[in-house]
């Protein structure tokens, strides 16, 4: 092993190098109040050059070692973590573990989980496959662009290669399609449900079943495969009504009919016209539930389960929540609706029986349950209107904003069956995240416009962060929009008014013609407080 060390600005970088066969292993160690965690955040206001051997490290390094360059600010930040690749990660005090995460997918999602991770003092270093543009240039995490997540063989070699100790499944279509069946059997720790598991999401059928049969509150339905059966019982019912693609739509199979036409048109688009292909193969025809709707977390490990602190989103694309519904245009936390005597309601009535029924049912559930319910307006109850099981986007980013807990290790937790007695620590207050997304989404959309001003938001107020859904760059160096959503701009305040003027104040810093956002996130909640005032 042959080590250097680096002087730079008022401490010292220590890098070692170990040619092992083809395959140099890295270790950073650092000094001289560099020290924080195994991690540190090193400025220079110049280029920044060094080599070991026969390896250089200029201005733009490769990215398998962490290092970030942020031009615009004529400033390169490197990120540094430590690669350990000779010692194990593992110790036997579960308070002193170290672990290296892989984070799957790609939008703001992941962004969140990936920035709260890379607060976790027992996390040493964060990898995202494929991440995105916005991930990459905030330092978050070291975006694996190439790893191909839909082969398990690929994302299991790179976690050996990188000795990765978790596994972080962001999006719903890794899971449904077995990805964590596939790392769990290579003894890789990984926070996710198994493919049968994630039927809760991935089949709306299978999840109304599992409600009858341990008597989970749930709206009434029926399941159709034939467009004149269900066209029946949606007359026998009358409007508005409730009609779901039973499989995975991209959040886009869910259509609240007010009118009769409404409701068999949704009914021909999905089983005759194929609107949603194989999602669309069977219907569920649901009644239409009047109340509030909310957003409930609960992370699970096969038998215990904890909530997390509530949120609720804007499903609508229009202010006023009018016109269709998308995946989502803002969130905040916590939701006034949710009060600690409805969180104990919800527990044990919908999220302990779903985890007890699973279990009963061969298909333990390991990962986040993430229920969106509604609170019933003549009652004041939830009823379950479907389960999800990842963190909810944009739910997850006013989440992760306000956690102050070490995420990795209550992730690892959870993935070993260790959830009992833990709890969690949040900020006081509220946070709120607003969605700008490329004009005409949910529908056709362009791609390549582009957006300015996205550092400079982040510097309006304090605890503002901007997480991107669906950047690139162009060949400029600018942000470019490639998604319907784009960016999640989030902050937090004292309070939710506090919380909507600072993310309110970074959205309007952003310069981008070809985007729009909603004006009115965080209106029920102010209501509700102004209300409390009064």
């Amino acid at each position: 092993m042959s080590c250097s060390t680096f002087n730079l600005g008022g401490g010292s970088l220590k890098f070692c190098s170990i040619n092992k066969g083809s395959q140099i292993k890295n270790h950073l160690r650092f000094f001289n109040g560099f020290v924080s965690n195994g991690r540190c955040n090193l400025v220079s206001n110049s280029a920044i050059s060094f080599s070991v051997g026969s390896i250089s490290f200029n201005s733009l390094p490769p990215q398998d070692f962490q290092f970030h360059n942020r031009s615009r600010f004529s400033s390169h930040v490197i990120n540094c973590s430590t690669f350990n690749s000779e010692a194990s990660i593992s110790s036997n005090k579960a308070n002193d573990e170290r672990v290296i995460v892989l984070v799957i997918g790609g939008g703001g999602r992941e962004h969140a989980l990936c920035y709260a991770l890379q607060r976790s003092p027992s996390c040493d270093a964060v990898f995202c496959a494929p991440g995105n543009a916005g991930i990459s240039s905030s330092g978050n995490a070291t975006c694996i662009s190439e790893l191909d997540i839909n082969d398990s063989a690929a994302v299991i070699s790179f976690c050996r290669k990188w000795n990765v100790g978790l596994v972080v499944i962001g999006p719903e279509a890794p899971l449904v399609a077995g990805l964590a069946n596939d790392l769990v059997k290579a003894g890789i720790a990984t926070f996710g449900p198994s493919s049968e598991a994630a039927a809760l999401e991935g089949s709306k059928n299978f999840m109304k079943r599992l409600c009858d049969k341990y008597g989970i509150p749930t709206a009434k339905y029926q399941s159709f495969t034939d467009p004149s059966a269900a066209k029946q019982y949606i007359q026998e019912q009358s409007v508005p009504i409730v009609i779901k693609a039973d499989g995975l739509a991209a959040g886009k199979g869910v259509i609240v009919a007010t009118t009769l036409e409404e409701a068999y048109e949704a009914v021909d688009a999905m089983l005759v016209k194929g609107a949603f292909g194989s999602a669309g193969g069977r219907v569920i025809v649901e009644e239409y539930l009047e109340g509030e709707e909310a957003s409930f977390f609960a992370l699970v490990d096969g038998e215990n389960a904890i909530p997390l602190e509530s949120a609720q989103d804007h499903k609508r694309v229009g202010d006023g929540d009018t016109g269709p519904n998308t995946g989502g245009m803002g969130a905040y936390s916590p939701a006034p609706v949710i009060t600690r005597e409805l969180q104990s309601i919800i527990m044990e009535s919908i999220i302990l029986p779903t985890v007890k029924g699973m279990a009963e049912e061969g298909c333990k559930f390991v990962g986040v349950l993430f229920a969106g319910l509604m609170i019933e307006k003549k009652s004041g109850l939830p009823k379950l209107i479907e389960y999800n099981v990842r963190f909810g986007d944009p739910e997850c980013q006013v989440l992760m904003i306000r956690l102050e807990s070490d995420l990795a290790k209550v992730l690892m937790a959870t993935c070993r069956g260790e959830l009992s007695g833990v709890s969690l620590d949040w900020s006081p207050g509220s946070s709120m995240v607003v969605v700008m997304a490329s004009k005409g989404y949910p529908g056709a959309y362009e791609k390549g416009t582009v957006i300015r001003n996205v550092e400079e938001a982040e510097l309006v107020a304090p605890s503002v962060k901007v997480f991107h859904a669906g950047t690139s760059f162009d060949s400029e160096g600018n942000f470019i929009a490639v998604g319907g959503r784009v960016l999640g701009v989030a902050a937090k305040g004292k309070n939710i008014e506090e919380a909507r003027d600072r993310t309110y104040r970074a959205v309007e810093e952003i310069r981008w013609s070809g985007g729009f956002y909603r004006k009115d996130i965080g209106w029920r909640a102010l209501e509700k407080q102004f209300s409390l005032k009064e």
